[in-house]
């Protein structure tokens, strides 16, 4: 039995349609989504910023999909972009300064974590990131909440898991304020706090070993 896919605003207007059926059915909803791209080049750019939700609840890529599921394509809706996610595609910044930007906010501080060649004089050839991912979620909002209190300021951050090679991004993060100052604090802390407190694991692939950071010499 196929899957039915809804499409609402955005996606609705790429897809050209407001539903499809789709069979065979995919094995899970980040093979969906490459099918939806491979067939409707146009959904990439609202693909990259939506969640997607089976039978009514949101699901991570790695979900699977069961024959008869009714999956909706859901983008970002008025209030902005994903303030607080861990996701498994590639990151884009302007999807956390689009989450906090605000025309009364004129100080406006981002920072990009990207995934280097080296570690300690070791070459890398690519990181593996695994999270508790609903735990770590919340605990992003819950740093994303304190921290813009203390600022004043909003707050967006977006960490990927899965493959990463050298020169792509593990983390984007956004901060408004009314002004620089404490968009520059609200960041550094954000960022401090993430590696402290959220459950997200990072292993080094070497040319000559691996290892978990962390639990290294």
């Amino acid at each position: 039995m196929p899957v039915t896919v809804l499409y609402f605003a955005a996606a609705r207007d790429a897809a050209g349609a407001a539903r499809e059926a789709l069979e065979p059915v995919p094995p899970t909803v980040g093979d969906l989504r490459r099918r939806l791209l491979a067939s409707c080049p146009a959904l990439g750019p609202v693909l990259a910023r939506s969640r997607i939700a089976v039978d009514g609840e949101f699901a991570e890529d790695a979900a699977p999909l069961r024959d008869g599921a009714e999956v909706a394509v859901i983008p970002p809706v008025a209030g902005g972009g994903p303030r607080c996610a861990v996701v498994d595609r590639p990151l884009r910044l302007d999807e956390v300064v689009e989450a906090v930007s605000s025309t009364g906010l004129g100080g406006l501080v981002t920072f990009t974590g990207l995934v280097r060649d080296a570690s300690h004089g070791r070459p890398v050839q690519r990181l593996e990131y695994e999270a508790y991912i609903g735990m770590a979620e919340r605990a992003l909002a819950k740093i994303a909440e304190e921290v813009g209190i203390r600022h004043n300021c909003r707050v967006a951050v977006v960490h990927r898991v899965g493959v990463l090679t050298p020169g792509e991004a593990a983390v984007v993060i956004a901060c408004a304020a009314p002004h620089r100052a404490p968009a520059f604090r609200a960041c550094e802390e954000v960022l401090e706090r993430l590696k402290r407190e959220v459950p997200i694991w990072k292993r080094e692939v070497f040319t000559d070993g691996e290892q978990w950071v962390g639990m290294g010499p």
